[in-house]
């Protein structure tokens, strides 16, 4: 999938509150080896950076677009890496990932292998979006299943690989983590009307559609979308509650 950081930039200060509630859960101490699991362009992972003296932290991504974004930040003690988060390896006091894990499949797979990676008394801490069951999100599916995008698509939809806060927790529980922290918080976002709420999602949700269908599929794919989100927020400004769920743990019940 290609990625725009300038459209994923448009709701900065949206997309960037939950960095605050998941770098809370961080036990921070000296000399870490950290890794950002889906770093974007890098401006979080150099806060996280910040926040812990003399640490390596490393960011990867599996975007071009978001590395070049994110190349500039790089100084002793932070660097980035092209990388897909299912190909991380090594081992690490601190597995950071705000809003990524969401693009990786099987999270009943993947939490377990995660915390295989950690040294004794590493964390895991996680933030993913869990709105997938939200209207919006739901008519982009309805709209994938209208022709004559069907077709195109091969009757392809895009599921949620994202658990509920119990599996998490389960999880972590079986995985020999203690010290466990999960929740599930909701961000009421503010937006224009309904053309924002397209912008929204068109830098992320919409963008494995947008990737799958040629012009004029796509715009018209855009506009049909469109038009039922103008139906839901006939004006403005909109409401736009976003659910995301948080948790957190350490491995083999080392917490310091």
């Amino acid at each position: 999938m290609a990625w725009n950081p300038e459209l994923y930039g448009k709701f900065k200060k949206e997309r960037f509150a939950p960095f605050e509630d998941l770098s809370g859960l961080v036990n921070v101490r000296d000399g870490l080896d950290v890794v950002d699991l889906g770093c974007g362009a890098g401006e979080l992972t150099g806060r996280l950076s910040d926040m812990l003296p003399d640490s390596r932290v490393l960011g990867i991504d599996s975007s071009p677009e978001m590395l070049k974004q994110a190349a500039p930040r790089t100084r002793p003690g932070l660097d980035f890496k092209l990388l897909p988060i299912e190909d991380v390896s090594g081992k690490w006091d601190l597995i950071f990932s705000n809003a990524a894990l969401q693009w990786v499949p099987d999270h009943k797979k993947l939490v377990p292998r995660l915390i295989s990676h950690l040294r004794p008394g590493g964390q895991i801490a996680v933030q993913v979006p869990s709105n997938h069951s939200h209207i919006t999100q739901l008519l982009i599916q309805e709209t994938a299943g209208e022709e004559p995008f069907r077709s195109a698509l091969g009757g392809w939809l895009r599921h949620s690989s994202v658990l509920n806060i119990t599996e998490y927790a389960e999880l972590l529980h079986v995985n020999r983590c203690s010290g466990i922290t999960i929740f599930e918080k909701v961000f009421p976002h503010i937006l224009e009307n309904a053309g924002s709420v397209l912008d929204w999602l068109s830098g992320t949700m919409l963008i494995p559609y947008f990737s799958r269908l040629q012009s004029p599929l796509k715009e018209a794919f855009r506009d049909a979308y469109l038009k039922k989100l103008e139906k839901l927020y006939p004006g403005g400004p909109v409401f736009y509650p976003f659910r995301r769920i948080f948790f957190s743990g350490f491995r083999d019940g080392g917490s310091a």
